[in-house]
């Protein structure tokens, strides 16, 4: 998305230019108002959420420089919460049915969605929203450090703990940049999940006796798997993660570039 690789490029560089081109690219979203329109499907609310978030951190990255005119910020602040909004309704109406995507990762990726929404908005109701999506991951976790329903995931489980992992991560950072410890919830849970998952990849062997089928294990680590690891690393050092970021040098910019603005 050159969005985001604009805002990347600004945080890696302090190109003044990326940074324009980041918040001209979302002012013309924004007053486009794209992603806003009626939502086909269940995978179309995930992919607008996800697209949605992504474009909310990568402004985010580069609202900072006041590239943005006061016009143009309340522009994209009023675009973002009607997605948001529409984010918010879609899982409400789950939780009351019972849908599973509800209390999966689904949920936690809306919340980052939300997250960063409600920063770039400075809407505390979207904000808290978003932690609330957090604990409900958070309170899942097991004693054993997996999650119920990634656990379900057959051949897949353990790609879907490393998938709901990252979002759970980006939350926390989140928090941490809001004086909220996160990190701490349900007495660290997430710590648990963490060693759980990077023991995984080094041996999938538990995660394919508990669902009785082999697991799916990427020959080459990636952010795909791992993008999650470089801020959870510099909070807490684990040799065993940090080895996995190094096998993956393209996380260097993967992360938000810097701690996301308080709320």
């Amino acid at each position: 998305m050159e969005i985001v690789k604009a805002a990347d490029t600004y945080r890696t560089t302090g190109s003044k230019q990326a940074a324009q081109c980041a918040v001209n690219q979302t002012l013309t979203l924004a007053q486009e108002h794209a992603l806003a329109g009626k939502m086909s499907s269940n995978q179309a609310y995930y992919v607008q959420g996800w697209v949605a978030g992504a474009v909310a951190i990568a402004y985010l990255k580069v609202r900072e420089t006041g590239t943005a005119t006061p016009q143009q910020s309340e522009t994209i602040a009023a675009w973002l919460q009607s997605i948001g909004q529409q984010t918010i309704a879609y899982y409400g109406e789950h939780k009351k049915s019972g849908h599973g995507d509800s209390q999966n990762n689904h949920l936690y990726w809306a919340g980052v969605e939300l997250a960063a929404i409600g920063v770039a908005a400075n809407n505390p109701k979207d904000f808290a929203w978003a932690i609330d999506a957090y604990n409900t991951g958070v309170d899942k976790i097991q004693p054993d450090g997996t999650l119920p329903q990634e656990m379900a995931r057959g051949s897949r489980a353990l790609h879907y703990h490393l998938y709901a992992l990252a979002p759970l991560v980006l939350l926390a950072e989140f928090g941490e940049a809001n004086h909220m410890d996160l990190y701490a919830r349900a007495n660290g849970a997430i710590h648990r999940l963490v060693n759980t998952s990077v023991a995984g990849i080094q041996d999938p062997a538990p995660f394919a006796t508990a669902t009785n089928v082999p697991q799916e294990v990427p020959k080459t680590i990636s952010g795909d798997q791992i993008g999650w690891a470089p801020p959870y690393a510099t909070r807490f050092p684990n040799p065993a993660l940090e080895r996995l970021i190094q096998a993956a040098p393209s996380l260097s910019v993967y992360y938000l570039g810097g701690l996301p603005p308080r709320i």
